[in-house]
């Protein structure tokens, strides 16, 4: 018997909560604490400006207002808040970065990357 994921599903992960090891999450993403290692999302992630991932991310849309440690791929849309640090490549359809952000690494986008 499978299930099904209802539309407004999300995991959230606090302020204060530290994970060590891969995360995988088949809907939304919500991170204020700490992660290391692999974050793949196949909806929407969103890194709190608490938040912190040291590792590979993957999602198809991202709203970064944390501090991201490794390579972000986006397959929609990636947005960059004022209070946000990216160390590492990043690579999305869409991009917006907004003023205050710290971008470090190259950027690739591809409009017809539908994947």
């Amino acid at each position: 018997m499978s299930k099904t994921v209802p539309a407004a599903s999300q995991t959230y992960i606090c302020d204060g909560t530290i994970i060590v090891g891969d995360i995988k999450v088949e809907h939304d993403l919500r991170i204020d604490g700490y992660t290391k290692g692999t974050v793949e999302v196949a909806g929407i992630l969103i890194l709190g400006s608490t938040g912190k991932i040291e590792g590979q991310v993957q999602a198809r849309a991202a709203t970064i207002a944390g501090q991201i440690v490794g390579n972000l791929k986006g397959h929609d849309k990636i947005v960059l808040e004022s209070t946000s640090t990216l160390i590492g490549d990043l690579q999305t359809r869409e991009l917006v970065i907004n003023e205050g952000a710290i971008f470090q690494g190259n950027c690739s986008m591809n409009r017809n990357d539908k994947k």
